[in-house]
């Protein structure tokens, strides 16, 4: 199989994108808040970066991260919020491919770094991770703002 990746500053319609959306969320209003005034203002972001890996029409697989600047040093690092493969398109590359791409953005962006969290059981994603870049062990904390 052959997969085409493309990246939204190279002008992905909004319906690539929400296929992209329906690899995670499983009802079309979860899709990007549910509304196209969210993912209108989500693409505008300049630091906001939405890659989907196409197979003939079909999206395959979906990359979002987003671009950070640090305050303590002149330098910008890339997190990787996202990424989903369909389950029949596992195993080829493709992540692997969704990251590469991610790389060269962020070379070209002067990043220094690109993080990414896994869950602990998800071992094809530790696994893709480990190949690809440095582990380390910290700790994630959730803060409700609400409380």
């Amino acid at each position: 199989m052959r997969y085409h990746l493309i990246e939204t500053s190279m002008g992905v319609p909004h319906a690539i994108l929400r296929a992209a959306w329906s690899l995670r969320c499983r009802t079309a209003e979860a899709i990007a808040g549910g509304g196209e005034a969210y993912l209108e203002s989500f693409l505008a972001d300049e630091r906001c970066f939405t890659m989907v890996a196409m197979e003939a029409d079909e999206v395959a697989g979906g990359l979002v991260a987003y671009e950070l600047v640090k305050f303590e040093q002149e330098r910008k690092e890339f997190y990787i919020y996202d990424l989903a493969v369909k389950q029949a398109d596992r195993r080829r590359g493709l992540a692997t491919g969704l990251i590469v791409t991610l790389k060269a953005i962020a070379r070209a962006r002067g990043a220094y770094v690109i993080y990414v969290q896994a869950d602990r059981g998800d071992d094809a994603a530790i696994a893709l991770y480990e190949k690809l870049g440095v582990r380390e062990d910290v700790l994630h904390f959730d803060i409700d703002p609400d409380k």
